[in-house]
């Protein structure tokens, strides 16, 4: 039976005023904020470093977890890279570190309206989505992107529009009868993270000195 915060939220900082993020957390009854950044510092947007934004959120009785170190979308592992040096974000997920981080979060849904913080404004473009929001999603968790506007994005609609975004209209995909749709999320979730995920040159740099 699902409990009554069994639900999680989505945000990207972007480069919103301090105040008006507080807002959408707010608006959307958010009393707990995971902040799953690998980075937790912004050089153009100071107000979201993590020590004074921490600081911030206790002021406006909202608590404040780093996550990042668990559900980042960088990996000290550097078995979670290809040989290009691309961070796999299915790897990433086979971890044990990143399944007790997912453990906590699934955990604290039962008892806070919980928001899960990276700096991309666009869901679609963060691993909050492709990496977290998924994984989160196949363990039964309700997960809602929050966007700029404080408007909600269900994660399937999410998803859906992620298919639409990325996926051909003709090629090996697309059949006389569709795929079925957790092929399809799949296939698109793949691309989007090989597109928008973190690259690490170095190790591209020593896979390719280790082929020679």
């Amino acid at each position: 039976m699902r409990k009554i915060h069994d639900k999680v939220f989505t945000i990207g900082h972007s480069n919103h005023e301090i105040e008006a993020f507080v807002e959408l957390l707010r608006q959307h009854r958010v009393d707990a904020l995971a902040d799953v950044r690998s980075a937790p510092y912004s050089r153009f947007n100071p107000q979201f470093n993590r020590e004074p934004f921490a600081a911030t959120l206790k002021e406006k009785g909202i608590r404040y977890v780093y996550l990042g170190r668990e559900l980042g979308g960088r990996s000290d592992n550097f078995e979670c890279y290809d040989e290009d040096g691309r961070i796999v974000f299915d790897r990433v997920a086979a971890t044990e570190t990143f399944k007790r981080g997912l453990a906590r979060v699934v955990a604290g849904a039962a008892r806070h309206r919980i928001a899960l913080m990276c700096a991309e404004k666009e869901p679609l473009e963060c691993h909050r989505t492709l990496l977290v929001a998924c994984e989160l999603n196949r363990r039964g968790v309700e997960v809602n992107h929050v966007h700029a506007d404080g408007s909600l994005e269900l994660h399937d609609q999410a998803m859906s529009r992620l298919i639409k975004l990325v996926l051909p209209r003709e090629g090996p995909l697309i059949r006389q009868t569709e795929p079925p749709r957790d092929l399809m999320i799949t296939e698109a979730v793949e691309r989007q993270a090989r597109r928008i995920g973190f690259r690490d040159k170095s190790l591209a740099a020593a896979s390719s000195e280790s082929m020679q």
